[in-house]
């Protein structure tokens, strides 16, 4: 009985040791002590515009381009939140899907039209990869941007050629939030 019982709690070490895995820090140190739930964000977005926020869920899905952006999971099934960071400041590994993220940034919403999810659409980005990319199509845009959006344009065409875009898919304004990321701790 005394060997069963120390062999159970040397399990237990093991595995309390094991699961502390080594958390992996990018960008900038976080700074906010309380965290915000991406449901409330999602409820309210105007509330949260333009506002600093730390959120924490688990990584569910990356960018598989440069690792610019995760999108991080809500405390309420089929919610998300896109995290973006600017192209090689921050790159997420791949391997990041599945664990458990604590990010901070500026909140941004932005409200596409259904002419403007169309308009992307007929150009060969869906409303989800312009969203993915934190844009909207018809936006002015500096030299830097319209290379910038080329690149995402090419991206497009190979998800076109994947699944066709349907216009009659869209069914209204879609609003964007995304998360402007500074900060990001992967565990």
């Amino acid at each position: 009985m005394r060997r069963l019982t120390v062999l159970v709690v040397a399990s237990l070490m093991c595995a309390v040791v094991a699961s502390a895995a080594p958390v992996k820090k990018y960008g900038k140190p976080i700074t906010l002590k309380q965290t915000t739930k991406i449901s409330d964000i999602c409820a309210k977005p105007e509330a949260f515009n333009g506002k600093r926020v730390k959120v924490q869920g688990p990584i569910v899905d990356v960018c598989s381009e440069k690792g610019c952006w995760i999108a991080i999971g809500s405390d309420k099934e089929f919610q998300t939140v896109r995290f973006k960071v600017d192209d090689g400041v921050i790159v997420f590994p791949m391997d990041s899907k599945g664990l458990t993220a604590t990010v901070e940034g500026i909140v941004s919403v932005t409200v596409m039209s259904v002419e403007e999810q169309i308009a992307a659409g007929k150009a060969g980005a869906s409303a989800e990869m312009m969203e993915m990319h934190g844009g909207a199509a018809g936006m002015s845009m500096s030299a830097e941007m319209k290379a910038k959006e080329a690149e995402k344009m090419k991206e497009a065409e190979k998800m076109k050629a994947q699944k066709p875009f349907d216009p009659k898919s869209i069914k209204g304004p879609k609003t964007v939030i995304m998360i402007k990321g500074e900060a990001a701790e992967v565990f």
